[in-house]
């Protein structure tokens, strides 16, 4: 068993099984071009030649059928693999990718402090908030309002970007408040009452504990990045927003997700973005998305329109696809230029 071997055009990817194997299949983003099911000659391992991606790392895992039974295990002859909020994936590395250089670089050491927001949201929402050790709670600094917090903590290594960042004096001393997503789907489509949970009462209540200073900015991902930026247009205190991959449906360009039970009220939302005119508070935007990935479209036409509604937006494409690594990548220096700009 060999781990992919890639060439100019292709990579190889093999498999040693037993006899019982009857097919394999190559598990991963739809967005990737190629065929799935590997082959096998008399004698020989099991392999696929998939058009080499135009990325710089893949996710994938293998489906393994013996008859009926069908299982899907990762790569043994590879070695990388990753955690990803769908389990563990095997990860193959193109030429010329490197993972960010602050996750090797000395950080200053944060505490946890998590409590919870009330406002008008079936439950409460958790929010925990991370501090470097040199910031008392009294003591007056930047906040980044992170959604899926968790989630960006454990997969993206926020806190560890922000306290390599500010050990590099690159950012000053700053929270973050990772939110929790308790009822995501329902919280994270264009909620009018998590929307004014966040903006009204649960931002008030996070100034109350810890002194703020300068404008915050608030952040996510996927869903989140819809939050972000729908939180961000409705808090006056918010200078910022940092969306990723954000969802920002729109009917003819995401005829896919119409299934989806929350689709007409994010496209409404979106709808009403899009229209809106010249804005008289703008805000500092920065978006990522990958060139591959379905949200792509919408995003670029996000970015146009929040440009011509006056606000100051930096858009950048990675070569990644909808995955916590390629948000995490693309933390710096997307994330770091709207920070700076706010905050120095």
């Amino acid at each position: 068993m060999s781990p992919p071997q890639i060439s100019e055009d292709h990579v190889r990817f093999s498999y040693v099984g037993d006899e019982e194997v009857t097919a394999l299949v190559l598990q991963c983003d739809r967005a990737v071009d190629g065929p799935r099911e590997f082959c096998r000659e008399p004698g020989e391992p099991w392999h696929l030649n998939l058009p080499r991606p135009i990325l710089s790392r893949l996710e994938y895992r293998f489906a393994v059928a013996r008859g009926e039974d069908i299982s899907v295990i990762l790569d043994e002859a590879n070695p990388v693999r990753v955690r990803t909020a769908f389990g563990e994936r095997s990860v193959l590395e193109l030429p010329g990718y490197a993972p960010p250089w602050w996750l090797d670089a000395d950080q200053v050491e944060g505490w946890y402090d998590p409590f919870t927001l009330s406002g008008e949201t079936f439950v409460e929402v958790p929010v925990t908030v991370w501090s470097p050790l040199s910031l008392a709670p009294g003591t007056s600094a930047p906040l980044l309002l992170v959604h899926d917090g968790p989630e960006y903590d454990q997969l993206s290594s926020i806190t560890a970007y922000s306290a390599a960042l500010i050990a590099a004096g690159t950012l000053p001393p700053h929270r973050l408040a990772l939110a929790h997503p308790v009822l995501r789907d329902a919280w994270y489509s264009g909620s009018p009452a998590y929307l004014r949970t966040i903006a009204q009462a649960g931002l008030a209540r996070i100034e109350e504990r810890y002194a703020v200073s300068g404008p915050v900015v608030v952040m996510g991902a996927s869903l989140g990045g819809l939050t972000a930026l729908l939180v961000g247009l409705l808090a006056p205190q918010i200078g910022g927003v940092f969306a990723q991959s954000g969802s920002f449906f729109q009917t003819h360009l995401d005829g896919s997700e119409t299934g989806y039970r929350y689709f007409t009220r994010i496209a409404t939302a979106v709808r009403t973005i899009l229209d809106a005119p010249l804005t008289d508070r703008p805000l500092r935007v920065g978006m990522t998305c990958g060139t591959l990935e379905e949200n792509c479209a919408n995003n670029r036409r996000m970015a146009t329109a929040l440009g011509r509604a006056g606000h100051e937006v930096t858009y950048g494409e990675v070569a990644d696809l909808h995955n916590y690594t390629a948000w995490r990548d693309a933390l710096d220096p997307s994330l770091t230029q709207v920070l700076r700009d706010l905050w120095l």
